[in-house]
């Protein structure tokens, strides 16, 4: 295991550095200049020049990316083009709020697909399971960003259940339950799609499962029916399902940027939202290669997981 834990960072290196030569020319060859060079109007063509060269923006494409390649494997980010503040302590300031809106949002579609999907598969083709499966592939086909919305206008606009944003109430005090409360409706949101789809996954292996012929022993044995589906099925129908989980963080990544953005969470989305939009390419790029190594480790994680699960798999 070690040998082939080993094996597989060594290949993440060409991996990442595929990654970073693609997205950094997909960024440089996108029209626009960074904000704060088109900030002032009235700026003169003499001073534009001189901030474009400042940047280092005039220097060939090569020389920029190996410029950005050497200072990023020394350990140095750069600034913030728009605020100056250096990228190591923007993410730094906003990395926890992500993780925790992340942490929260499997949690929950973890702790709620794997019972409904177990119990769409014991009671399959009875309205129950045509329910469970009605609102899965709604959860699947409806956009995260227009759900969120939705549950802004009708809870937190017309009942005032919950705040419409931010991560705490403005001049209160920081208390965890407040924070809770702010954070339930986009990790409800953010887990929405994973929920349904995992759902579906867990009533298909379920079914699986149940067909095989050690499961009728079991029952033949006069188990108990929860013991049957608790300790001898479900532990073999999370085998498929563990891949599945590695798969969601790049999911929850891609998420978090739309829906950071409708809560006003102060996370990595969100900054990575208003860099874009303001060309802020030194952030933008170690933000993308972060999103990259997490979607790496992620299935890293799957595959040794899936080994615990089942002895029989070796690597």
């Amino acid at each position: 295991m070690i040998t082939y834990i080993i094996r597989r960072l060594v290949m993440t290196v060409p991996i990442l550095f595929g990654i970073s030569v693609v997205s950094f020319a997909i960024m440089m060859m996108a029209p626009g200049q960074p904000a704060i060079i088109d900030a002032d109007p009235t700026i003169s063509p003499e001073a534009r020049e001189a901030q474009i060269e400042r940047l280092g923006l005039d220097d060939p494409l090569p020389v920029q990316y190996g410029r950005w390649l050497s200072n990023m494997v020394s350990g140095e980010f750069g600034n913030s083009y728009i605020s100056g503040t250096p990228v190591s302590t923007l993410i730094a300031q906003r990395l926890p709020n992500t993780l925790i809106l992340m942490a929260a949002s499997a949690f929950l579609a973890i702790l709620l697909a794997i019972p409904i999907g177990i119990i769409s598969a014991v009671r399959q083709y009875t309205k129950t399971d045509y329910t469970i499966t009605l609102f899965s592939f709604a959860g699947v086909a409806i956009p995260n960003f227009w759900f969120g919305l939705l549950l802004i206008m009708f809870l937190s606009v017309q009942l005032g259940w919950f705040p419409v944003g931010g991560i705490q109430t403005i001049g209160g005090e920081a208390s965890i339950m407040d924070r809770l409360h702010h954070l339930f409706l986009p990790a409800l949101v953010l887990a929405t799609a994973d929920m349904a789809g995992l759902t579906r996954y867990t009533r298909t292996s379920m079914l699986e499962v149940k067909s095989q012929d050690y499961i009728r022993t079991a029952r033949a044995k006069g188990f108990k029916e929860s013991r049957v589906i608790y300790k001898h099925a479900l532990r073999n129908a999370l085998l498929p399902l563990i891949t599945i989980f590695g798969l969601m963080l790049p999911t929850f990544i891609g998420g978090s940027v739309v829906i950071e953005q409708i809560f006003s969470w102060p996370g990595i989305g969100q900054l990575f939202m208003s860099s874009v939009f303001q060309r802020d390419y030194p952030v933008i790029m170690i933000l993308t290669m972060f999103s990259a190594v997490l979607v790496v480790i992620g299935n890293l994680i799957a595959d040794i997981l899936y080994a615990i699960v089942d002895p029989r798999i070796e690597y």
